[in-house]
């Protein structure tokens, strides 16, 4: 018999298995059975192996479910309520399409893969049925998408495509891309290439497709306009006011009655002042200064009184609830209160008497604080400073209040350094910049100076969250009264003991062993990273050990400060946590006032997810920048860093630029496999590559559309070409 006749025999003897399969499963729908237990009820001579073979080939057609430990049955069938686990959770995409769903109160995220997450999109409030729990091998649980439950985001923003009376918009960003299709009637006089914000909505047609209607066309615009809006509303955020919110600040009175001033302790007459960044015009803090007569240091930290103007209930409150956050994108910021409230009333404007909420302490010689008061205040900023104006004075020892300034700057350094000797950790990362021309375009890419007036205002703002959350902890101790903390879990110990494995590859020894000695490790491995740029890769991949800060009812401390209260109470002009704490702060001045929990801790979840929203929007637009800014550098090699892993490839920050972008391993030509969790080892030459390991790169292609940077290794010409 020929070989190739053989081969065909070995086919035809494999499909009489599938069939006995397919057969004993659409006899008994609602058996479950495992390879072996099914070669014992049909007596089969095959392999327990190739039984096997045939169950996943099967599951990979549809056609069978894995229910648990290997247990398989029908998955066209409804599966048994006892036979389903089920959990609601909040999609967070990656960039291979795949999506891992954060469930509250589990300690590890539930992968779902990309053909098995629907049409769920990022953010999305979902309910995930478990089809392989974690185990030894898989860390993760894996899932699909059985329903989405709230979307994150209802209108997005794109191009209109219209073909024989329908349309269709596609939506890109760095995370997913999808179209939406729009029938004749929902296209709202839509024209073939109009920008145009499209509202998803459930149609009766094919449910296999996403649909929208188009709400409201934005006519010309440049391109850069086009990508920055595109990014804030396909996060959800609204990039105009609606017309009643508008309204409702526009009829605000710029005047304060003398009834009001009465109501609060007026120290006008205290030297106050702000520190900016040059471009804010958003100022929601200020800090005063003065030595009583009896040698008492008094410092204030003032902030805004957004909650005297933002009423629970008006639509001015609704749309800063919805928002919830300020979010600042390379080349704008989209407030959460219109302009009126954000750079008018409430800014605290130099020589303008203002209303604020205020935390003011009294030291004594030792700078232990004495006393704190909290209350709602009057104050008048006698200057307005950027932290270069400051630093600048401290350094000179000269100008503008010049011995109060170095006072400050001595008194928050020693509270910093008592911060640190406490337990917390220095999370402190580079943050990139852009020099922007006229029409939007990134003209050079450069690194945010940290300066001691940075660290400065940094530090009695912390001191501010610190005791307004301490006061509220006391106010009953038995019985908590109900309030927004803003804490920070404890790290994850499996995550913690794999970077400890892979920064001992790198000669960094460090001891997780207690949560104190994490702490103490991880300070020492910044402060080395500051004398070594190998080093430097490692802060942020330590940063994704821990767990993330969030906004709760639920006081478990901050474990990144090393506080056990802390809040956020400082900046009510950008952040909607800080207005509720006001609120509830006034509530409990004078006598205790319970709000009620759970509609707290809704309103907390919806903030945290809302800042979450915001954070990926910033980062998204830093990165299309960054592709903007080296799409014209094609061929051009550059020094970069390993900065990240997936199976098809390694991700590269470029040393200069900060730019990422990827290397497929198809494109170096050989096949993979994971050392660990930080580096993979080529099969056929044993190249290995790691977290952290310097590598020069040679830029193939910017794709402004995906927001991607494709690299290529570096060749001794190409190497030899970039050196001259």
């Amino acid at each position: 018999m020929s070989k190739n006749n053989k081969h065909k025999k070995s086919n035809r003897s494999k499909s009489p298995l599938k069939s006995k399969v397919l057969h004993f499963f659409k006899s008994n729908p609602k058996k479950r059975v495992s390879a072996k237990q099914l070669c014992k009820k049909l007596k089969l001579t095959d392999p327990v192996s190739e039984v096997q073979g045939v169950f996943n080939k099967l599951e990979k057609e549809g056609i069978l479910y894995n229910i648990a430990e290997d247990k398989y049955r029908l998955d066209r069938f409804i599966v048994s309520d006892e036979d389903r686990e089920m959990h609601e959770g909040m999609v967070d995409l990656i960039r291979s399409g795949s999506a891992y769903i954060m469930v509250d109160g589990m300690e590890e995220d539930i992968f779902v893969p990309a053909k098995h997450l629907g049409f769920a999109l990022d953010k999305d409030i979902v309910k995930v049925e478990i089809t392989r729990k974690a185990g030894k091998n898989k860390k993760k649980a894996e899932g699909k998408v059985i329903k989405i439950i709230k979307r994150s985001n209802s209108q997005f923003l794109g191009i209109l495509n219209v073909y024989k009376g329908k349309g269709v918009v596609h939506i890109n960003n760095s995370k997913s891309e999808f179209d939406i299709q729009i029938t004749g009637e929902d296209l709202n006089e839509g024209q073939d290439g109009d920008r145009v914000i499209v509202e998803l909505i459930e149609h009766g047609r094919d449910p296999k497709k996403l649909w929208g209607r188009v709400s409201s066309n934005l006519g010309e615009m440049s391109q850069n306009d086009l990508e920055m809006n595109s990014i804030l509303i396909n996060a959800g955020f609204n990039i105009e006011f609606p017309e009643e919110v508008k309204r409702e600040s526009e009829a605000i009175s710029t005047d304060i009655p003398e009834s009001e001033i009465e109501k609060r302790k007026d120290i006008r007459d205290v030297l106050t002042f702000t520190i900016d960044p040059h471009d804010a015009k958003d100022f929601d803090d200020a800090i005063s200064y003065e030595v009583l007569d009896n040698g008492v240091t008094r410092i204030g930290v003032h902030i805004a009184d957004v909650s005297h103007y933002v009423k629970p209930g008006s639509e001015l409150d609704k749309e800063a609830f919805f928002r919830s956050t300020s979010v600042y994108l390379v080349d704008r910021v989209c407030p959460m209160l219109p302009e009126k409230l954000s750079n008018e009333l409430c800014s605290l404007r130099p020589n303008e008497d203002k209303l604020c909420y205020s935390a003011i302490f009294d030291m004594d010689d030792a700078l232990k604080i004495k006393d704190v008061w909290i209350g709602r205040t009057v104050i008048h900023s006698d200057r307005r400073f950027t932290y270069e104006d400051a630093q600048e004075i401290i350094d000179a020892g000269e100008g503008d209040h010049a011995d109060v300034l170095i006072r400050l700057n001595e008194i928050a350094k020693t509270y910093r350094k008592k911060r640190f000797k406490s337990g917390a950790i220095n999370f402190e990362t580079d943050e990139v910049r852009f020099r922007i021309g006229e029409d939007g375009e990134p003209l050079s890419v450069y690194i945010k100076e940290r300066m001691d007036t940075h660290m400065l205002v940094e530090e009695f703002m912390l001191m501010a969250n610190k005791s307004v959350a301490t006061y509220m902890t006391k106010l009953d101790t038995k019985k908590p009264v109900p309030f927004v903390y803003r804490v920070h879990d404890e790290p994850n110990p499996d995550k913690l003991a794999d970077f400890a494995v892979f920064a001992a590859s790198l000669g960094i020894n460090l001891n997780v062993d207690t949560p104190k000695n994490v702490s103490k490790s991880m300070n020492s491995l910044a402060k080395k990273a500051e004398e070594n740029d190998a080093l430097k890769m490692l802060q942020p991949l330590a940063i994704r050990t821990m767990a993330k800060a969030i906004y709760t009812s639920d006081n478990i401390g901050h474990y990144g400060l090393a506080f056990e209260n802390y809040t956020h109470f400082t900046s009510p002009i950008r952040r909607y946590s800080d207005v509720l704490v006001h609120r509830i702060i006034d509530l409990n001045l004078d006598k205790t006032t319970r709000v009620n929990k759970e509609e707290l801790e809704s309103k907390c979840k919806h903030i945290s997810a809302q800042e979450k929203k915001a954070v990926d929007a910033e980062r998204e637009s830093i990165k299309y920048k960054q592709v903007e800014y080296m799409a014209s550098q094609i061929g051009e090699t550059f020094e970069g860093v390993i900065s990240g892993m997936i199976e098809r490839g390694i991700f590269i920050e470029l040393v200069e630029s900060k730019a990422e972008g990827m290397i497929s391993f198809e494109q170096i030509g050989d096949k993979f496999e994971n050392e660990n969790a930080f580096s993979v080892v080529g099969k056929k030459t044993g190249t290995s590559f790691k977290m952290g390991d310097k590598i020069m790169v040679t830029l193939r292609e910017a794709d402004l559309e995906k927001r991607r940077l494709e690299f290529e290794l570096a060749t001794e010409e190409s190497m030899e070409e970039s050196w001259d």
